[in-house]
């Protein structure tokens, strides 16, 4: 089959394959203009969401008056953030000071673009019927979707760095070394969690992770839960998200990476931390819980992908501003021995662990004793993990003491 440029450009969609014309353009048009619109409506939604949750969990009103329910108090705050007077610092980098809030939003729409959130997947890959074409509900379905989503959330960080740096002040600037150094480490304990998931799919296309999930074969199960756990952890980390939240530590940082900030530019900060929450939740529903699959229980397959979509990204929603409501926030340390001396380990194993399984299964190995073989290796790795950190821990102990002790000798004599 030869492929169009359409088809090689814009991915896997079956949109592209007969060529681009005028209402293939209408319909991709259509698609960016429906998903974003939708996202920046979903955002607003997310933070009366988050308040109201909040408050109910702490035995509080929350957003009472504009709007029923308080539903447009989020609108209200967008418009005063608005109007209100634009600040430049006299010692910022003034061109990177202004770039910086559109580096943190920009990622978040590009990822939920490669997010299919709905179409018939029992049984089929997903295609949808619109003005006599078939296509995909998700605005681009890319050979290496996954590279792509971990290129976007790469680049978030330096949104977040950026402001820090060039506001000309220490304390932003401490804000965006914590938030790189951050970033960075958990950046890791997610990736090794999304190769399990891509072990047992076999394919970077989020439409493909999708279509082998069918039928309740979700990767939540399939890959033994674990990898879900790090990968949710991780990304709380990633998204600065409680008890993560080290980058806007107020008590240390007045208002962390964004204190130069305000009026719109500040708005576009806050957009993107809750836009990066929404389209995260939407990549661990596409990678663990089989994305738009369950039963249909509509006459439109693809309005039934649709509900079931919603309903587990409101799931995750909902561990998110969990977590704000339950969990305090750790210390630096803690947060980089979770990622660096639990995550990664953990994930790494388990991943070591899945490819033996399937290496047994491919062979015809006894699969029970091959899973018993490697846990005791990832047993004895984890002692010595834990004996060397226990003496590392231990020599910087020690070396104080005898500099503390020669100090007291030498001020005796």
């Amino acid at each position: 089959m030869t492929l169009s440029l359409g088809h090689v450009v814009f991915g896997l969609d079956p949109l592209y394959l007969g060529g681009v014309g005028l209402d293939e353009v209408f319909i991709t048009l259509l698609k960016v203009v429906v998903a974003f619109g939708l996202l920046l409506m979903s955002v607003m939604l997310m933070i009366w969401f988050e308040r109201k949750l909040i408050s109910d969990m702490q035995n509080r009103i929350g957003p009472s008056l504009a709007g029923p329910f308080g539903v447009f108090q989020t609108l209200a705050d967008g418009i005063k953030l608005f109007f209100k007077e634009d600040l430049i610092p006299e010692r910022s980098d003034r061109l990177v000071f202004k770039l910086a809030p559109y580096l943190s939003l920009v990622p978040a729409f590009l990822v939920f673009a490669v997010v299919p959130v709905g179409g018939d997947f029992n049984g089929g890959d997903g295609r949808v019927t619109i003005f006599g074409h078939d296509t995909f509900l998700q605005v681009a379905d890319p050979p290496v979707g996954i590279l792509f989503v971990l290129a976007m959330s790469s680049l978030a960080v330096y949104g977040v760095m950026l402001a820090g740096w060039s506001s000309g002040s220490k304390y932003p600037l401490l804000a965006s070394v914590r938030a790189s150094a951050q970033m960075v480490s958990y950046e890791a304990a997610l990736g090794l969690s999304l190769v399990a998931v891509l072990l047992k799919s076999g394919s970077l296309s989020t439409n493909q992770i999708v279509s082998e999930q069918s039928v309740w074969n979700w990767n939540l199960w399939v890959t033994w839960l674990v990898p879900m756990v790090v990968f949710l952890i991780a990304a709380t980390a990633e998204l600065n998200r409680p008890p993560f939240d080290l980058v806007e530590a107020e008590q240390e940082l007045v208002g962390g990476f964004h204190t130069e900030y305000s009026s719109l530019r500040f708005a576009l900060f806050f957009l993107a931390e809750f836009m990066n929450t929404i389209t995260m939740s939407a990549i661990i529903v596409t990678l663990f819980l089989g994305g738009p699959n369950g039963p249909d229980f509509t006459t439109v397959g693809w309005l039934s992908g649709v509900l079931w979509f919603f309903i587990k990204l409101m799931l995750f929603l909902f561990i998110f501003v969990w977590f704000r409501a339950t969990l305090p926030r750790i210390r630096y340390d803690q947060l980089m021995d979770l990622g660096w001396k639990l995550l990664i380990p953990v994930s790494l194993g388990w991943l070591m662990l899945l490819a033996c399984y399937d290496i047994a299964g491919d062979r015809g190995w006894n699969r029970a004793a091959v899973v018993v073989v490697t846990l005791v290796v990832m047993a004895g790795l984890a002692g010595l993990l834990v004996l060397a950190l226990r003496a590392a821990k231990q020599k910087p102990k020690d070396a104080h003491d005898d500099t503390s002790y020669e100090r007291k000798a030498t001020w005796v004599t």
